[in-house]
Protein backbone atom coordinates (compact mmCIF):
# COMPACT_ATOMS: atom_id res chain seq x y z
CA UNK A 1 0.00 0.00 0.00
CA UNK A 2 1.34 3.26 -0.64
CA UNK A 3 2.44 6.37 1.49
CA UNK A 4 0.32 9.13 1.57
CA UNK A 5 1.28 12.15 0.59
CA UNK A 6 3.36 14.51 2.75
CA UNK A 7 2.35 17.80 3.39
CA UNK A 8 4.07 20.58 4.88
CA UNK A 9 2.98 23.67 6.71
CA UNK A 10 4.97 26.83 6.41
CA UNK A 11 6.41 26.59 10.06
CA UNK A 12 7.65 23.00 8.74
CA UNK A 13 8.73 24.27 4.89
CA UNK A 14 10.92 27.15 7.04
CA UNK A 15 12.87 24.30 9.24
CA UNK A 16 13.00 22.02 6.02
CA UNK A 17 14.72 24.55 3.84
CA UNK A 18 16.12 26.68 6.44
CA UNK A 19 15.22 29.66 4.93
CA UNK A 20 13.11 32.92 6.42
CA UNK A 21 9.42 33.37 5.79
CA UNK A 22 9.93 36.03 3.00
CA UNK A 23 12.16 33.76 0.91
CA UNK A 24 9.38 31.26 1.00
CA UNK A 25 6.26 34.22 0.51
CA UNK A 26 8.47 34.86 -2.70
CA UNK A 27 8.84 31.83 -3.81
CA UNK A 28 5.27 31.02 -3.84
CA UNK A 29 4.44 33.81 -5.49
CA UNK A 30 7.30 33.09 -8.49
CA UNK A 31 5.51 29.90 -8.81
CA UNK A 32 8.65 28.02 -7.87
CA UNK A 33 6.61 26.20 -4.76
CA UNK A 34 3.08 25.00 -5.64
CA UNK A 35 1.32 25.86 -2.41
CA UNK A 36 -2.57 25.60 -1.69
CA UNK A 37 -4.13 28.54 0.71
CA UNK A 38 -5.75 27.02 3.76
CA UNK A 39 -7.44 29.62 5.68
CA UNK A 40 -4.52 32.00 6.08
CA UNK A 41 -2.14 28.84 6.09
CA UNK A 42 -0.22 27.50 3.28
CA UNK A 43 0.31 23.69 2.98
CA UNK A 44 2.99 22.41 0.58
CA UNK A 45 3.92 19.28 -0.92
CA UNK A 46 6.64 17.45 -0.01
CA UNK A 47 7.86 16.27 -2.96
CA UNK A 48 7.35 19.74 -4.72
CA UNK A 49 9.22 21.34 -2.73
CA UNK A 50 12.13 18.02 -3.03
CA UNK A 51 12.02 18.47 -7.09
CA UNK A 52 12.85 21.80 -6.47
CA UNK A 53 15.81 21.50 -4.33
CA UNK A 54 16.68 18.50 -7.07
CA UNK A 55 17.25 21.44 -9.60
CA UNK A 56 18.83 23.58 -7.15
CA UNK A 57 20.93 21.40 -4.94
CA UNK A 58 23.58 24.19 -4.05
CA UNK A 59 21.65 27.56 -2.95
CA UNK A 60 18.23 28.68 -2.94
CA UNK A 61 18.19 30.99 -6.09
CA UNK A 62 16.54 34.54 -5.92
CA UNK A 63 12.65 33.98 -6.45
CA UNK A 64 11.77 35.96 -9.79
CA UNK A 65 9.94 39.24 -8.91
CA UNK A 66 6.13 39.61 -8.17
CA UNK A 67 4.32 41.16 -11.04
CA UNK A 68 4.73 45.06 -10.62
CA UNK A 69 1.05 46.95 -10.38
CA UNK A 70 -0.32 47.63 -13.77
CA UNK A 71 2.19 45.64 -15.40
CA UNK A 72 1.26 43.77 -19.00
CA UNK A 73 0.03 39.86 -18.55
CA UNK A 74 -0.84 37.70 -21.62
CA UNK A 75 -4.25 37.77 -21.90
CA UNK A 76 -6.70 34.85 -22.40
CA UNK A 77 -10.07 33.07 -22.95
CA UNK A 78 -11.60 32.49 -19.06
CA UNK A 79 -14.31 30.77 -18.07
CA UNK A 80 -15.48 31.97 -14.71
CA UNK A 81 -18.35 28.93 -12.95
CA UNK A 82 -19.88 29.99 -10.44
CA UNK A 83 -23.48 29.69 -9.17
CA UNK A 84 -23.68 32.91 -7.07
CA UNK A 85 -24.01 35.82 -9.63
CA UNK A 86 -22.58 38.40 -7.47
CA UNK A 87 -19.55 36.31 -7.14
CA UNK A 88 -19.40 35.60 -10.95
CA UNK A 89 -20.15 39.18 -11.75
CA UNK A 90 -16.98 40.12 -9.41
CA UNK A 91 -14.42 37.80 -10.92
CA UNK A 92 -15.46 38.37 -14.64
CA UNK A 93 -14.96 42.10 -13.85
CA UNK A 94 -11.82 41.80 -12.72
CA UNK A 95 -10.43 39.23 -15.19
CA UNK A 96 -11.84 41.67 -17.69
CA UNK A 97 -10.09 44.23 -16.53
CA UNK A 98 -7.20 42.92 -16.53
CA UNK A 99 -7.32 42.21 -20.21
CA UNK A 100 -8.45 38.68 -20.17
CA UNK A 101 -12.08 37.43 -22.68
CA UNK A 102 -14.29 36.21 -20.30
CA UNK A 103 -17.51 33.58 -20.73
CA UNK A 104 -19.66 32.77 -17.46
CA UNK A 105 -21.52 30.03 -16.11
CA UNK A 106 -24.20 29.25 -13.15
CA UNK A 107 -23.40 25.33 -12.62
CA UNK A 108 -21.22 22.55 -13.76
CA UNK A 109 -24.08 21.60 -16.49
CA UNK A 110 -23.56 25.19 -18.39
CA UNK A 111 -19.82 24.88 -17.87
CA UNK A 112 -19.26 21.66 -19.67
CA UNK A 113 -21.37 22.75 -22.71
CA UNK A 114 -19.27 25.63 -22.91
CA UNK A 115 -16.07 23.92 -22.60
CA UNK A 116 -17.12 21.54 -25.29
CA UNK A 117 -18.03 24.85 -27.57
CA UNK A 118 -14.72 26.97 -27.66
CA UNK A 119 -11.77 26.29 -26.09
CA UNK A 120 -10.15 28.56 -23.06
CA UNK A 121 -6.73 29.17 -21.14
CA UNK A 122 -8.28 28.89 -17.82
CA UNK A 123 -11.00 27.80 -16.18
CA UNK A 124 -11.78 29.45 -12.47
CA UNK A 125 -14.60 27.57 -10.45
CA UNK A 126 -16.20 27.86 -7.29
CA UNK A 127 -15.96 24.11 -5.82
CA UNK A 128 -19.59 23.46 -5.11
CA UNK A 129 -21.23 23.83 -8.16
CA UNK A 130 -25.50 22.22 -9.26
CA UNK A 131 -24.95 19.67 -11.63
CA UNK A 132 -21.55 18.81 -11.52
CA UNK A 133 -19.13 19.62 -9.27
CA UNK A 134 -16.08 21.64 -10.19
CA UNK A 135 -13.16 18.41 -10.31
CA UNK A 136 -16.14 16.44 -12.70
CA UNK A 137 -15.77 19.79 -14.61
CA UNK A 138 -12.26 20.33 -15.05
CA UNK A 139 -11.92 16.60 -15.45
CA UNK A 140 -14.17 17.04 -18.66
CA UNK A 141 -12.19 20.30 -19.70
CA UNK A 142 -8.71 18.61 -19.27
CA UNK A 143 -9.26 15.97 -21.43
CA UNK A 144 -10.80 18.23 -24.16
CA UNK A 145 -7.60 20.49 -23.39
CA UNK A 146 -4.14 18.82 -21.95
CA UNK A 147 -2.90 22.11 -20.89
CA UNK A 148 -5.78 24.18 -19.64
CA UNK A 149 -4.96 25.78 -16.50
CA UNK A 150 -7.41 26.06 -13.32
CA UNK A 151 -7.88 28.07 -10.79
CA UNK A 152 -10.60 27.71 -7.75
CA UNK A 153 -12.10 30.68 -5.93
CA UNK A 154 -14.32 29.36 -3.41
CA UNK A 155 -16.26 29.90 -0.10
CA UNK A 156 -16.54 26.43 0.60
CA UNK A 157 -12.77 25.92 1.63
CA UNK A 158 -11.51 22.99 3.68
CA UNK A 159 -7.82 21.30 4.46
CA UNK A 160 -9.06 18.32 2.49
CA UNK A 161 -10.41 20.21 -0.12
CA UNK A 162 -7.15 22.14 -0.73
CA UNK A 163 -4.97 19.58 -0.82
CA UNK A 164 -7.72 17.62 -3.42
CA UNK A 165 -7.81 20.69 -5.12
CA UNK A 166 -3.26 20.68 -5.34
CA UNK A 167 -3.34 16.93 -6.41
CA UNK A 168 -5.50 17.75 -9.37
CA UNK A 169 -2.85 20.46 -10.42
CA UNK A 170 -4.97 23.28 -9.74
CA UNK A 171 -2.83 26.34 -9.66
CA UNK A 172 -4.77 28.83 -8.30
CA UNK A 173 -6.53 28.84 -4.64
CA UNK A 174 -8.47 31.83 -3.17
CA UNK A 175 -10.85 31.95 -0.63
CA UNK A 176 -13.95 34.11 -1.07
CA UNK A 177 -13.91 36.84 -0.56
CA UNK A 178 -11.05 37.84 -2.58
CA UNK A 179 -10.32 41.31 -4.13
CA UNK A 180 -10.76 42.15 -7.51
CA UNK A 181 -6.41 43.01 -7.47
CA UNK A 182 -5.72 39.48 -5.86
CA UNK A 183 -7.98 37.87 -8.34
CA UNK A 184 -6.59 39.23 -11.17
CA UNK A 185 -2.99 38.39 -10.00
CA UNK A 186 -3.25 35.07 -9.17
CA UNK A 187 -4.60 34.42 -12.72
CA UNK A 188 -1.63 36.04 -14.58
CA UNK A 189 0.58 33.71 -12.31
CA UNK A 190 -1.40 30.97 -13.26
CA UNK A 191 -1.72 31.78 -17.08
CA UNK A 192 2.43 32.39 -17.00
CA UNK A 193 3.36 30.23 -14.47
CA UNK A 194 4.89 26.34 -14.51
CA UNK A 195 2.19 24.43 -12.99
CA UNK A 196 1.52 20.49 -12.13
CA UNK A 197 -0.63 18.74 -14.61
CA UNK A 198 -3.30 16.22 -13.55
Amino acid sequence: MPEPEAFLTTDEVLAYLKVNLRTVYRLVEAGKLPAVRVGRQWRFRRRDIDAWLDQAPVSIAPAAPMLPAGAVTPAGRVLVVDPDSASRDLIAGALRSAGHTVDTAPDGVVAAARLGERAYDLVVSELRLPGLDAFAVMRTARRATPGLRLMVITSHSSEAAAIEALNFGIAGYLTKPSRPTEIAATAARVLTGRHPSS
